[in-house]
């Protein structure tokens, strides 16, 4: 063999993750080959190695810890940045706003980068301005770096919120894709709890700092973990497909079957690879769009943004005086209740989760809105609301949790055809980030117009979700990505 033979060989070599060295791979994909080409199928074998899925699912589930990071960075951190950098209550406000506007961007572009550099090189691009922003958080002297740190990492996060769910989505076979795409939001919550726990015991700097190593170590797993295999077929390359999906599945597993039903959609996909704006209204197209976005923006209207972001001054509110620890015991329940989903999302099914947590939200926030009723016209019984709030507060959370947290990504993740997905996901993303925006920015000035009206209105647009839900949105438990695109074509 030639030095320039040697050189390409090791090039080729390096493009690869190291979960594709051995022996088997190039065994493994000429196999395929050989099947593949053929008109039989080979069916897949009974056993599936889920390990290295669900290593790959860990991996890329550090940027949604980065996510929750972001989201509870601005709870904790208030009285001390204000205090340092003599900040005013609106120039906070802005502070805490600039992660979804950042988020926003990041959400329009995702879409395109996932599809043009794959899903693995969006997910890079995402974790360097994360570092750089919390650097620039961390050493800020002024509002200025404190504002542009804070536009990097929401931008990051608008990044990784669309590509996570479906790189997960792409690489899990489908009796296990429920329940990895839980693990998305259960990273989030447990962000959240991290930035809430530490934000007790280190200052705002330090906390910054501790920013930067969940997108370091995500840099670190990119080059171990293989790029989703549904990408890879996309763009033509066939043998890193197939090495891609062999490893995915498990050593011994024989992927034929699966491999060429990828293929299969593929083609079809290729074919009318260019979606026109006259299109939209087509079933293919109008019916996951709908659902997608849909449950995206119908996740925002129920408050749950600025639920998350004002906890504390919601406790405040109601009269509970440690609301550093209420906030820290929501994240808690967040945390136990989104991996109880994991569990069982695959045995209940989306569609009835979904149900359930939608109208368990509108009877909590119901809830709420008596005992602040309560509380300004039956001063007499101000504990009992108190304690009512607490309780409507905690049920929102885990009803939340057991359906309208997770669930939504997963389905976003699910439903779009291969040949939109990248610009359908740009737009629901948007549309999420823009609601979140919007509901973080309108809630403080809804508090101070009537707290009762506030959940009332929540109450009522999680009302129009379970109607949304029971009216138009499927099942897709147990079937494959190309089964659900096949099924409203």
């Amino acid at each position: 063999m030639s030095f320039n033979e040697n050189l390409e060989t090791g090039t080729r070599d390096l493009r690869r993750p190291l979960l594709h060295k051995g022996s088997w791979y190039s065994s493994s994909s000429r196999s395929i080959i050989e099947r593949g080409g053929s008109s039989q199928i080979v069916p897949e074998a009974p056993k599936e190695s889920a390990v290295i899925v669900v290593f790959c699912t860990l991996i890329v589930a550090l940027g949604p810890l980065q996510y929750g990071f972001t989201n509870g960075y601005s709870s904790p951190t208030e009285d001390g940045i204000m205090s340092d950098l003599s900040l005013t209550i609106s120039q906070f406000s802005l502070f805490g706003s600039l992660s979804n506007v950042g988020a926003m961007i990041g959400a329009l572009v995702s879409g395109i980068m996932a599809d043009y550099i794959g899903r693995k090189g969006a997910l890079l691009v995402a974790s360097i301005p994360n570092i750089l922003g919390w650097v620039a958080i961390s050493f800020a002297k002024s509002s200025l770096f404190l504002y542009i740190g804070r536009l990097l990492t929401g931008f990051g996060v608008g990044v990784i919120s669309f590509t996570v769910p479906v790189y997960i989505a792409e690489i899990a076979p489908k009796h296990l894709r429920g329940s990895l795409g839980t693990i998305n939001m259960l990273s989030v919550t447990i962000g959240i709890f991290i930035v809430y726990l530490l934000g007790m015991f280190i200052s705002w700097r330090h906390l910054a700092l501790a920013g930067v190593v969940p997108c370091s170590l995500l840099v670190l797993g990119l080059f171990v973990i293989p790029e989703a295999p549904r990408w890879l077929a996309k763009i033509g390359k066939d043998s890193d497909f197939e090495a891609s999906l062999q490893t995915l599945r498990g050593f011994d597993s024989d992927v034929s079957l699966e491999a060429f039903e990828i293929r299969t959609a593929m083609e079809a996909n290729n074919q009318d690879d260019r979606f026109k704006l006259s299109e939209l209204c087509q079933r293919r197209y109008a019916f996951p769009f709908t659902i997608g976005i849909g449950l995206l923006v119908l996740q925002q209207l129920t408050g749950v943004s600025g639920v998350m972001f004002y906890n504390s001054s919601i406790f405040e509110a109601a009269g509970i005086t440690s609301a550093n620890a209420a906030s820290l015991g929501l994240a808690v329940v967040q945390i136990v209740m989104t991996g109880f989903i994991a569990w069982l999302i695959e045995k209940a099914g989306r569609r009835p989760l979904l149900m359930i947590s939608s109208a368990g939200m509108a009877i909590s926030l119901v809830v709420i809105a008596f005992a602040f009723y309560m509380k300004i016209h039956m001063s007499a019984v101000s504990h009992i609301a108190s304690i009512l709030a607490l309780i409507g507060l905690l049920a929102y959370i885990i009803a939340f949790s057991l359906g309208m947290g997770a669930i939504p990504w997963i389905i976003m993740s699910e439903i779009f055809p291969t040949n939109v997905k990248g610009i359908a996901g740009s737009v629901a993303t948007l549309a999420n980030w823009a609601l979140s925006w919007a509901v973080t920015m309108t809630i403080n000035l809804l508090l101070e117009w009537s707290t009762v009206g506030t959940f009332s209105l929540y109450a009522l647009f999680t009302v129009f979700t379970f109607i949304f839900v029971v009216l138009c949105v499927p099942e897709t438990k147990g079937k494959t990505l190309e089964e659900i695109e096949a099924s409203y074509r």
